[in-house]
């Protein structure tokens, strides 16, 4: 068989392979698109709290686990935990319960 001439399985081949990609691009660009938008519809807000080596280790290290930063870890905790109390103020002790609630949950 010549150099120029293809198996009709390279071609198969080559037609998935580019099928592949093309829904791989996709996806990308759709992932690239929400996060994007998560983005616009965010605030730069930095939020100063005191918690202890340990907490800041737990979360650090569920973070770690989840694959995600500490930062969005706390935010997603926070919003879970407002959407819960169906939308009331947190009060210090609820702020300090769901601090407890990360220990634990990431030990």
């Amino acid at each position: 068989m010549s150099p120029d001439r293809h198996h009709p399985d390279d071609t198969a081949v080559a037609a998935e392979v580019r099928a592949a990609r093309e829904e791989y691009a996709e996806e990308e660009a759709e992932a690239a698109e929400a996060e994007a938008a998560q983005n616009a519809a965010a605030l730069d807000v930095p939020l100063s709290m005191r918690i202890t080596r340990n907490l800041d280790t737990q979360i650090r290290q569920r973070a770690d686990a989840e694959r995600i930063s500490p930062s969005a870890l706390v935010r997603r905790l926070l919003h879970d935990a407002l959407a819960s109390e169906q939308h009331q103020p947190l009060t210090v002790e609820q702020v300090e319960e769901i601090a407890r609630r990360v220990v634990r949950e990431s030990a």
